[in-house]
């Protein structure tokens, strides 16, 4: 009776953030979901038709549709790899130990505090303008042209951007893992003659695979929705060359004024985004069991 007691208790007590919790979600998607079945136009207020299916129709055949998806992919790849990789580096190298070290390791996860507009800005003016950036100044220095990243390399210059910042995450993620490894598999691994890569390859990734599995998936859910660093450094553009999922939703919303046809796109990346989500999730279920 007392457990049956406290369980009431407990939930009675946790009811209230759980409406909140559910109102702040469902009431704004709800919306969308209405939106996305109207021809809803801001420069056209009042005539509100209900259009069906139309506008998922019109968002999904559009020409630009298939260049940011392919450009969403291809921002979350690359920033998965950098990441992923360098962060396993950085972990190995903050691991040992050091003069300083926990001032290190500060700074080392400093990035991650950045905002991302003031991310994006600061890679724009003060490192990858070909004119008075620090990589132009560098390239002038070694007599060579200066390459103007924007018009040249758009998306790897996004995909750098938004690396730097998620590096530290992953980074503290990884080694705080490596951390947990037992240094007598080790050091029982370099007495029978393993080398350092043996021992990196069989007994360090293998104790990371967990980890990185979490690093991929948190990561992956945020990176789909990457928006401020577009925004303030290429606008989308060359063309669409830099235009993702978000992007192109943002365009059709505040830029087209058509409501309806980006709210059809944003129910689109919900279910885009929850398909990419339980699949990650079956990932890290199959991991963790093993």
């Amino acid at each position: 009776m007392a457990t049956k007691a406290s369980r009431s208790a407990a939930r009675l007590m946790i009811s209230p953030a759980v409406v909140l919790l559910l109102g702040w979600m469902l009431v704004p998607l709800s919306l969308t979901v209405y939106f996305s079945f109207l021809r809803y136009n801001l420069i056209t207020p009042g005539t509100n038709p209900f259009v069906g299916w139309e506008n998922y129709y019109w968002f999904l055949t559009d020409p630009s549709f298939k260049a940011a998806m392919a450009n969403t992919l291809l921002l979350v790849g690359g920033v998965l790899l950098i990441t992923v990789g360098g962060g396993i580096l950085f972990a190995l190298l903050l691991d040992q130990p050091m003069w300083g070290q926990g001032i290190i390791r500060i700074m080392a996860i400093a990035p991650f505090f950045v905002m991302p507009t003031v991310s994006g800005l600061v890679w724009k003016n003060m490192f990858m303008n070909p004119v008075n950036g620090i990589f132009g100044h560098i390239a002038q220095g070694l007599g060579v042209q200066p390459l103007d990243f924007f018009s040249q390399i758009p998306l790897l210059s996004i995909i750098l951007i938004v690396s730097w910042q998620w590096l530290p995450f992953a980074t503290l993620i990884l080694l705080t893992a490596l951390q947990s490894l037992d240094q007598e598999q080790l050091e029982a691994a370099e007495m029978d003659g393993a080398g350092s890569l043996s021992r990196f390859f069989y007994i360090m990734l293998p104790h990371l695979a967990r980890a990185i599995t979490v690093v991929i998936l948190i990561q992956t859910i945020f990176l789909l929705s990457i928006f401020a660093e577009i925004l303030v450094t290429t606008n989308g553009g060359p063309g669409v060359s830099t235009t993702n999922l978000t992007y192109l939703i943002y365009v059709s919303s505040l830029l087209q004024f058509d409501v309806g046809m980006g709210s059809a796109g944003g129910v689109i990346a919900i279910i885009l985004a929850n398909i990419v989500a339980i699949f990650l999730m079956r990932m890290i279920g199959k991991n963790l069991d093993a």
